[in-house]
């Protein structure tokens, strides 16, 4: 009995000694780490909408169901140029957050993988730029997935292997384009 109390207090000041440490190492991170998320939005922003000099985060009306998480005009000169949308689609891995930039003529400008939990050489090749950058200066009803290549204005060429990830960021990036056509279109034009 006295052995397994002091298996206890030494187990009980092995697991605080590290909770302790852990608490710390939290607390002096925490704020790095959102200052370096906030850096790598804006860079986002500035990267699917450029013609923009500065954001501010609106609060349009967003279902609690929807992949749409965030909504940020981009301006320039005082006047709305576009905006970013922050989505949220489940890829083959898990979530993507990514964000898209639309101009106030709903012309699709960009978009940018922010984080990820894809296959490594398959649906992680989503963010490269030979599958991202066909998604610019796309318009219309909507974007069509192909797995070879596109002989339409509206279709994009899955990537090789990644069908779930390609699928996911092409349904993603229309549910913002629908979401820009039926709740932003018109504010600031």
């Amino acid at each position: 009995m006295k052995n397994i109390c002091k298996l206890g207090v030494i187990l009980f000041i092995i697991t605080a000694s590290a909770g302790f440490l852990l608490g710390g190492i939290h607390g002096v991170t925490e704020e790095p780490i959102a200052r370096l998320l906030e850096k790598e939005k804006l860079d986002a922003m500035r990267s699917t909408l450029p013609t923009a000099e500065e954001f501010k985060r609106i609060s349009p009306i967003i279902s609690a169901q929807s992949i749409i998480h965030e909504v940020n005009a981009g301006y320039s000169n005082g006047k709305i140029v576009g905006y970013n949308i922050k989505i949220s689609p489940k890829g083959y891995g898990g979530v993507i957050d990514m964000m898209v930039g639309v101009s106030i003529d709903g012309t699709l400008r960009g978009i940018q993988i922010l984080s990820h939990a894809e296959t490594p050489g398959l649906g992680a090749e989503a963010g490269k730029p030979a599958f991202s950058n066909q998604f610019v200066d796309r318009q219309g009803e909507g974007i069509a997935l192909v797995k070879g290549k596109p002989s339409k204005d509206n279709e994009i060429q899955a990537l090789t292997g990644a069908t779930i990830t390609s699928k996911a960021v092409t349904d993603g990036v229309n549910e913002a384009l629908a979401f820009f056509r039926s709740s932003l279109k018109g504010e600031g034009a």
